[in-house]
């Protein structure tokens, strides 16, 4: 193997590669030691010699009928480790290894997409906690999958419901119709209860809608660049077991195979590579960016803090790019950025960075920042010269500007919340302080523009995403939340909790980031903060499908909680039940939609909730 380099070597060395990069030196090697102690309370990833793997080109798949396949294989993180187990999603001999294909569609030209399970085991098996909702005791044999495209304006049958489920040799239609703007969506697994062990070993692709305006070719109508200057990047961090394997735990607290809250990494990487490289042309390049990660929020910049400009967020472009030299980037999100490479002369190089520190739960136990993601460097070739677009939306042959906030006719007060005591496994975290078998969900009407009042008791930040509908940021409001704790005691698991935050700010509103202008479908909401959100909620016509129609699981899924695992005992009084009962005949039927916070552990217990939109 190479000279081994750790986390910490490359943050301490990350200071020698921005001033070699500010003085366009040629690169400097990384330091390979390290003297800080590293916590024994958590596990650490061996040490891995950075950019010696290239950064992948993911394969680009199309047409109107595509099938897609989740298969286990093999895959080498690392130019240094053999290949060790990981999931893919494959599409004939496109594929397969580690991630999926990135599909590409038009606007309002229908995909019929089959999805297939063919998994015959699981890299995570170990780790699955058998005591989560609709856990079943076979499932570390033949894990269960259910394929969802975030971002898209999908019919609820074809959305990737939790509970709608395609087991090993099962398989399920989804019609997209893409009836939004040019956008990038991804698509992940979104099995209930062990969708952050699907993720994480690999079932992610991207999904990237174009239109007349953003064609993905040169010469498209707002001057971007195109073809092999937009590159997707999927961005994660991980473990790695001594032998380079994945590792789905993170700390030795907490015993395997049970539920540990989030799993924070110690290695950064893009498109399934430790810490690679990719060499640029001297010119403007256009990187699609989703944060993939199951736990973590990111201050993504450059090592030399260079400016780069942001064009566009989840569900489209903004108005005009915003420069930038940092931004924040949760799990879920999506960002459109244009990073111009003109002055990175021959064999300099540029670092792609983080500097956020780790949510609270994961410091106190040691874990720190983890810093980098990849490096670019320069070569002699010519890339793309255009300039960076003025305007994006507005001007000939660009799209209208984003109209303005819309008024709420209903505000709506949602908590994100974890009960305050100390246990082992972490308290459950749940959403309005209910589980995901109940019941008493939110209904907002078709047609209607409502407020939400998001407010998060917690001290660490959630992205709440939701299904199906898009939204404007508002603002975000400090709280005084000991204080709002204190007047609103949080009842027992299980009864709804939304006190309003009315009276308990803690100063102003402060205003979305410029670069979070635009339409999203997940939103970073910040601990201690009240985030409101304005959501307008589709009709039927506009939509060109019932959002609250009924829908059946496939039969083998069918449950009523007889082979179920999860119970009211579980983790001590924090548990599930079986399958919910959102239909209440029991007869396999679903319906709605979900909204959950997409830190994937917390949304496997218990931070997801159904709601449907009614007429």
């Amino acid at each position: 193997m190479g000279i081994g380099v750790s986390r910490r070597s490359v943050l301490k060395g990350s200071a020698v590669g921005t001033v070699a990069v500010a003085l366009g030196t040629k690169a400097s090697a990384v330091p390979t030691g390290s003297a800080d102690i590293e916590s024994p309370l958590i596990f650490h990833s061996p040490e891995f010699e950075p950019f010696c793997d290239q950064l992948p080109s993911l394969s680009t798949l199309s047409g109107n009928e595509i099938t897609l396949t989740a298969q286990v294989g093999q895959h080498a993180f690392h130019r240094d480790f053999p290949s060790s187990p990981a999931l893919s999603y494959r599409s004939g001999e496109i594929g397969g290894g580690y991630l999926g294909p990135t599909v590409e569609a038009h606007s309002g030209e229908p995909i019929m997409l089959t999805f297939e399970n063919d998994l015959t085991g699981h890299p995570l098996a170990a780790d699955m906690d058998m005591t989560l909702h609709g856990m079943q005791a076979d499932f570390r044999a033949n894990p269960p999958t259910s394929l969802h495209l975030h971002g898209g304006v999908t019919s609820p049958e074809s959305d990737g419901h939790p509970e709608l489920l395609v087991m090993p040799g099962q398989a399920a239609m989804h019609h997209f119709s893409h009836g939004q703007e040019a956008a990038h969506l991804w698509y992940h697994d979104h099995a209930m209860g062990i969708t952050r062990l699907n993720v994480y070993a690999g079932l992610i692709g991207n999904y990237l809608i174009r239109d007349e305006f953003d064609t993905g070719k040169l010469g498209n109508p707002l001057g971007l660049p195109a073809e092999e200057f937009e590159i997707p990047l999927i961005l994660q961090e991980k473990i790695f077991t001594p032998t380079g394997a994945q590792n789905g735990r993170s700390t030795i607290l907490i015993p395997e195979g049970s539920w540990e809250g989030g799993a924070v990494g110690d290695v950064g990487l893009v498109n399934g590579k430790v810490w690679p490289e990719l060499s640029v042309a001297r010119g403007l390049y256009r990187f699609r960016i989703v944060n993939a990660s199951s736990a973590s929020v990111w201050n993504l910049h450059f090592s030399n803090m260079m400016t780069f400009w942001v064009i566009g967020n989840d569900a489209g472009m903004l108005d005009a790019p915003v420069a930038v030299n940092a931004f924040r980037c949760a799990p879920g999100e999506r960002y459109d950025l244009l990073v111009d490479f003109t002055g990175l002369s021959e064999g300099s190089t540029v670092e792609l960075r983080n500097d956020e520190a780790p949510p609270l739960p994961a410091a106190v136990i040691g874990e720190v920042t983890m810093p980098l993601f990849c490096r670019f460097r320069g070569d002699s070739r010519r890339g793309f010269t255009g300039g960076v677009p003025s305007q994006l939306r507005g001007g000939r042959r660009q799209r209208d500007v984003l109209a303005p906030l819309e008024q709420p006719t209903v505000i709506r007060t949602v908590t994100v919340s974890q009960q305050l005591e100390l246990r082992n496994p972490p308290a459950q975290m749940t959403l309005n302080n209910l589980t995901f078998s109940t019941t008493d969900v939110e209904r907002p009407r078709q047609g209607t523009v409502e407020q939400w009042n998001i407010v998060n008791t917690t001290p660490d930040p959630h992205p709440i995403h939701l299904h199906l509908v898009n939204f404007r940021i508002l603002g975000r409001t400090p709280m005084r939340t000991l204080e709002y704790l204190i007047r609103h005691p949080q009842p027992v698991i299980g009864n709804k909790w939304t006190p309003s935050p009315d009276g308990f700010e803690a100063g102003p509103m402060i205003a979305p980031a410029p670069w979070e202008a635009g339409m999203k479908d997940t939103v970073r909401v910040d601990g201690g903060t009240v985030t409101r959100i304005i959501v307008r909620f589709p009709t039927e016509d506009e939509l060109g499908f019932d959002p609250d129609a009924m829908f059946d699981r496939l039969p083998s899924a069918v449950m009523t909680g007889g082979g179920m695992t999860g119970g009211d005992q579980a983790h001590q009084g924090n548990g599930h039940h079986g399958m919910s009962n959102h239909d209440a005949s029991n007869t396999g039927r679903l319906q709605g939609y979900v909204w959950h916070c997409h830190l994937l552990d917390h949304e496997d217990h218990d931070m997801m909730l159904p709601y449907r939109i009614v007429p």
